[in-house]
C-alpha cells in the first residue's frame, strides 16, 4: 500500500523517533513493504518512518538504479549501491569517520529542493532487521550517505539543517511554499494543517 509522504513543516519530521519495542503493535514486515512501495512510487533511495507520519525508529533503503530513475549508463549511477536494499530498525550510529565529502542531496519530504551536503565517508551502525536479528555493520561512500540521511530523519534532522546560513535563507520561501502545500509532485503527500 502506498502511503502519503509527510511534507516539510509537519512536526513529526522534527521529533526524535521512538524505539520499536517487542510490544509495538505494528506488523513491521507489512510496514517495510508499504514503505518500499511508497519510496519506489516517489523514485527515492531511502524513506524513514517519520516521513510516512510514524514516529518510529525505522527506515528502508534501496540504491538500485531502477528504483532511483537512473540507468546504469547514467553519470549519477553508483554501482556500489546497486544491490543495497535493506530495512533498518532501531539503528544506532556507533561511529562516523573519514573525510567529509559533498554530494547534492534531496528529500521526498522536501520536493524540488536539492543542495550539497557534507558527510563523513564511513559509518558503523548497529540495527535490527525485521526478524529482530541484531547486526553491526560498516558502510562507506554512497551507502553511508543514504544511511546518514535517513538516520537524520529519526533524530528530527533534515538535510537542509546541514546547509550554510546563506543557503538556508535562500531556500526559506521554497520551504514555506512546500509546508503550505504549494508544490507539484507525482506522488501522494500529506501537508501539515
Amino acid at each position: 500500500m502506498i502511503l502519503p509522504i509527510v511534507a516539510y513543516g509537519d512536526p513529526v519530521l522534527r521529533k526524535r523517533a521512538e524505539a520499536i519495542g517487542p510490544d509495538t503493535d505494528i506488523d513491521l514486515q507489512v510496514l517495510a513493504t508499504n514503505m518500499f512501495e511508497t519510496m519506489y512510487k516517489a523514485s527515492g533511495v531511502g524513506l524513514a518512518a517519520p516521513q510516512v507520519g510514524l514516529s518510529l525508529r525505522m527506515f528502508v533503503v534501496d540504491g538500485s538504479p531502477l528504483n532511483a530513475d537512473e540507468s546504469p549508463e547514467s553519470e549519477d549511477y553508483d554501482p556500489s549501491v546497486a544491490d543495497f536494499r535493506k530495512v533498518f530498525i532501531n539503528p544506532e550510529m556507533l561511529e562516523e569517520t573519514g573525510e567529509e565529502w559533498g554530494y547534492e542531496e534531496g528529500c521526498l519530504s522536501i520536493p524540488g529542493v536539492r543542495a550539497e551536503v557534507y558527510r563523513p565517508e564511513t559509518i558503523t551502525l548497529r540495527y535490527q532487521d525485521v526478524a529482530g536479528q541484531v547486526h553491526t555493520e560498516t558502510y562507506a561512500g554512497m551507502a553511508a550517505r543514504i544511511i546518514q540521511h535517513e538516520y537524520d530523519h529519526l533524530e528530527g534532522v533534515l538535510f537542509t539543517d546541514h546547509l550554510q546560513p546563506l543557503k538556508k535563507t535562500l531556500l526559506r520561501k521554497r520551504l514555506t511554499n512546500i509546508s503550505k502545500g504549494d508544490v507539484r509532485v507525482d506522488y501522494r503527500m500529506r501537508f501539515s494543517k
